[in-house]
């Protein structure tokens, strides 16, 4: 069995109904989005209270609610890195709180808070990475709002 030797957790994360992504812009390379989250620390408790932290280091925001609803599996030169991808709902949102380390090195380049329309048209039109989540989110729009308990009408 193939070790998996890094864990991180990430949101699909709706703001009313907007999908919230970080725009990174790094010298060199054309702009792409991530969702937010980051890897999970050994003081974590639980995946799930790592997403929770990283929703506050990057956006002082705050989740309602978060469900468990994919991974995505990397191979890396010591074993595997599992993505846990969670549907999530923000509560709240303070951008003037966030705690995030990498928001203080601008040589990582910028992190720019966007909102986005959650259609899957407009999930396709963004280099949103990884692939795999790109292609997940579009293809569950309907799926993922359900889960959160707000339909999303698409446009």
């Amino acid at each position: 069995m193939t070790e998996i030797v890094k864990r991180s957790a990430r949101a699909i994360l709706l703001y009313d109904e907007e999908l919230v992504l970080i725009k990174r812009t790094k010298p060199g390379r054309a702009p792409y989005w991530v969702s937010v989250g980051g890897g999970v620390e050994n003081d974590d408790p639980t995946i799930e209270a790592a997403l929770h932290r990283e929703v506050f280091e990057e956006l002082g925001g705050r989740l309602d609610r978060a469900e468990l609803v994919y991974l995505i599996t990397d191979e890396l030169e010591d074993g595997i890195g599992v993505q846990h991808i969670f549907a999530a709902r923000l509560e709240s949102l303070d951008l003037a709180a966030r705690t995030g380390t990498e928001f203080g090195k601008p040589e990582r380049g910028g992190y720019e808070v966007v909102h986005v329309p959650f259609t899957a048209q407009a999930v396709r039109a963004l280099n949103l990475m990884p692939p795999e989540l790109a292609g997940f989110i579009a293809a569950n729009t309907e799926a993922i709002a359900s889960v959160l308990g707000t339909p999303i009408r698409e446009t």
